[in-house]
């Protein structure tokens, strides 16, 4: 029997959260697209925890909406509880967070997917991609059929010959059960892809009606719930939320894992592969921080539609017996009965050196990677890449330059620039602190940097756009106001401002300074401001922010003006690194490897000094000089 034969623009290998961002974009960008998963029924299923969002991701989400990306607007129509986490500390740090009903998430993406136009969702597992003359031509399923393509994202998760393990007991399957992907690995190895193996973990789910939640402190949502999408209308999402709950481990509880140590396989030496540094199981806090007394346990919903309830932070691979023994030793969870056992995954990825900075690989053209097989974690990173593989990959079919983010302008770009840059040899989860100008790339104002991209590749509709520039006039008109709006020190005045504990005033001066002091605000300045324009509430936040911090955020822009300028001096990809006598090896073996696209990225290789970039800007003129000529 003749084998299937069809051909389509993008073959996307994965439907997850990066796979189902990067087939969405390719679709929505007019390509004829096919999103492959081994199971319909995983469609953005969230095998870990029951959340979108939190500290850095909750900016991650915001960016891939700005862009287009649906991530955001799926959270904000199936959320069961949000919060704005670090509200406490300034907007640099502010969060996101929303614990979603899982399964209502997966449906409505799957829901999404398979009513989009130009994109077919197939179940099946891909086991070969083919290339022909170093370019991607398609891939193969296990079925035999074959799928030609122009262009190949892959974004297989954590189902690349997947085991999951807990105690002595190892399955040969994916999360939650689901099939494995087993035979794509050794395409790839063929293909000159190198291939790593990573491991993540999760904890239990436990029924609700076996926890006591008398013993815990009750976590609630936010009074009034901000919407993640800018196109979300925030009245629309104002709803009753579920509780979730904070109890926390104890000596009892440290001490059952200590002494059962020798069985589990992260320390019995069953896990060879690396887990994630920030996500650690609660093993590993027991030994890592042995001189903690105790670890935050978060009780989370699954759903509203089911008594499982998520054990963050109580993630484990400890034997069955031990995960009961350990668990009851909780406030609350004395008589808690387990649903699904906590368990680790091991899975294979790639180290995302072998990536361009658009995510295509250097040695095979039309080829793409984003998600967990770049070797990161978390559904945001994920999705993130998803969306710019997605992206690019459409760039390419079409013949247009690829999007490329950097650094200075959005959080995605300190993500994608990291894995592409930095060997990394564990899971790479985004955090606020890994970027540098993270004043200005707000959660807050992701909209403003990034739409002008999205609408460039064409995902943002003109109408959208220019909702955005309007907002971007009204904020900058809305700042030049109250610069020159001056008060003096009367009655009214002195009451707002010694009412909000700040220092009397004893000269005249503008609202725009008064903005400034810590203890005041544009909001509680309005009594006092006799022409203030009616404008938005995410104007006004803007208008606050710019205010309160312009000194903070003028010099931060001098400082990506700087940065700019090393970005902008582009390395030529003819220049052959071997031949610049003056570089150190460890410098050319590096650059040779990474083959950076710019000054600026090669200066953030580790092994390449400043020595060595002023060496290879002086032959980089030299090298133009005579390309000139």
């Amino acid at each position: 029997m003749p084998n299937i034969s069809e051909e389509y623009d993008v073959v996307v290998v994965g439907a997850g959260h990066a796979g189902c961002e990067a087939a969405l974009a390719s679709a929505r960008l007019g390509l004829e697209t096919i999103c492959f998963t081994v199971s319909c029924e995983s469609i953005a299923m969230m095998p870990c925890n029951p959340n979108i969002g939190g500290s850095s991701k909750g900016h991650l989400v915001r960016e891939i909406d700005a862009l287009g990306g649906e991530m955001g607007k799926n959270i904000d129509a199936t959320f069961i509880q949000s919060k704005m986490l670090n509200k406490s500390k300034g907007p640099a740090v502010h969060s996101l967070r929303a614990q979603a009903d899982k399964s209502d998430y997966s449906r409505r993406m799957r829901m999404v997917m398979e009513n989009t136009e130009h994109l077919l969702v197939r179940q099946a597992e891909v086991s070969e991609i083919i290339v022909e003359d170093g370019k991607i031509a398609g891939v193969k399923t296990v079925s035999g059929g074959v799928y030609h393509a122009k262009a190949v994202v892959l974004c297989t998760g954590v189902y690349l010959k997947a085991r999951c393990i807990f105690g002595d007991t190892s399955y040969e399957t994916g999360p939650n059960g689901l099939q494995a992907a087993t035979h794509l690995t050794e395409s790839l190895m063929n293909n000159g892809i190198e291939i790593r193996r990573f491991k993540t973990g999760t904890p239990a789910r436990v029924d609700k009606r076996s926890i006591d939640f008398s013993k815990m402190s009750e976590q609630l949502g936010d009074d009034r719930v901000v919407p993640f999408s800018f196109t979300t209308d925030p009245d629309s999402i104002q709803k009753e939320q579920v509780s979730c709950w904070l109890t926390y481990t104890n000596e009892e509880t440290h001490k059952i894992i200590r002494d059962n140590l020798d069985r589990s396989p992260l320390y019995g030496g069953v896990i060879h592969s690396t887990g994630p540094r920030y996500c650690p199981s609660i093993e590993d806090k027991v030994v890592k921080f042995a001189d903690k007394d105790k670890h935050q346990v978060f009780i989370e919903p699954e759903g509203l539609y089911t008594n499982e309830m998520y054990l963050g932070g109580m993630s484990s691979s400890m034997p069955e017996d031990v995960q009961y023994a350990m668990y009851r030793t909780v406030p609350g969870l004395e008589n808690v009965r387990i649903v699904r056992n906590a368990y680790a995954i091991e899975y294979d990825c790639i180290s995302a050196v072998q990536l361009d900075s658009s995510l295509e690989f250097k040695k095979i053209k039309g080829l793409f990677a984003g998600g967990q097989f770049n070797g990161s974690s978390g559904y945001e990173e994920a999705a993130a890449q998803g969306i710019v593989a997605g992206i690019n990959a459409a760039m390419y079919v079409k013949n247009k330059e690829p999007l490329i983010l950097d650094r200075s302008e959005s959080y995605i770009g300190v993500l994608i620039d990291d894995l592409v840059t930095k060997e990394s040899f564990e899971p790479y989860r985004m955090m606020t602190s890994r970027a540098e100008y993270r004043l200005i790339l707000r959660q807050d104002n992701a909209d403003i940097r990034l739409s002008k991209y999205g609408h460039r590749v064409g995902l943002i509709s003109d109408e959208r756009m220019n909702s955005v520039l309007e907002k971007e006039r009204l904020i900058l008109q809305e700042i030049e106001r109250v610069k020159a709006v001056n008060i003096g020190t009367g009655e009214e005045v002195q009451k707002i401002v010694e009412g909000a504990g700040s220092t009397r005033l004893i000269t005249g001066t503008t609202i725009a300074e008064l903005v400034k002091r810590p203890e005041l605000n544009y909001e509680l300045l309005e009594p006092i401001d006799k022409h203030r324009p009616q404008l938005p509430c995410d104007v006004r936040e803007q208008v606050n922010i710019n205010l309160k911090y312009e000194g903070y955020i003028d010099r931060q822009m001098r400082q990506v003006e700087h940065f700019k300028k090393l970005e902008n001096k582009i390395i030529p990809d003819a220049i052959d690194y071997a031949q610049i006598n003056s570089l150190r090896k460890e410098a050319t073996q590096k650059l040779e490897k990474f083959r950076p696209r710019s000054i600026g990225q090669a200066s953030r290789i580790s092994g390449v000094s400043p020595a060595d970039i002023s060496v290879l800007l002086v032959y980089m003129e030299q090298f133009n000089h005579q390309n000139k000529q």
